[in-house]
């Protein structure tokens, strides 16, 4: 048993993180616009601070995508919000 977990542990060590956020990033953006256009503003808000908080984290071509996917949220949010 501890020699499996020794294996995961250096298999973990070996990823690179960026894929991960990447990953992460995505979903959680196509969840946000999912609570939006279901009309759930506090979930569609918490998966939009979410990914405000992992962009920055990002790197190449991919973290400008999500940033512009992150200000149409953010506006669609203000939008949904204010009517």
């Amino acid at each position: 048993m501890a020699d499996d977990f020794e294996a995961l542990q250096k298999q973990l060590a070996a990823l690179d993180v960026e894929p991960f956020l990447l990953s992460t990033a995505s979903t959680i953006a196509s969840l946000a616009y999912a609570k939006l256009d279901a009309g759930d503003l506090p979930q569609a808000k918490k998966a939009i601070d979410a990914l405000g908080a992992l962009i920055p984290q990002l790197e190449g071509d991919f973290a400008g995508e999500l940033q512009q996917a992150l200000a149409s949220l953010q506006v669609a949010y203000a939008t949904a919000s204010s009517g």
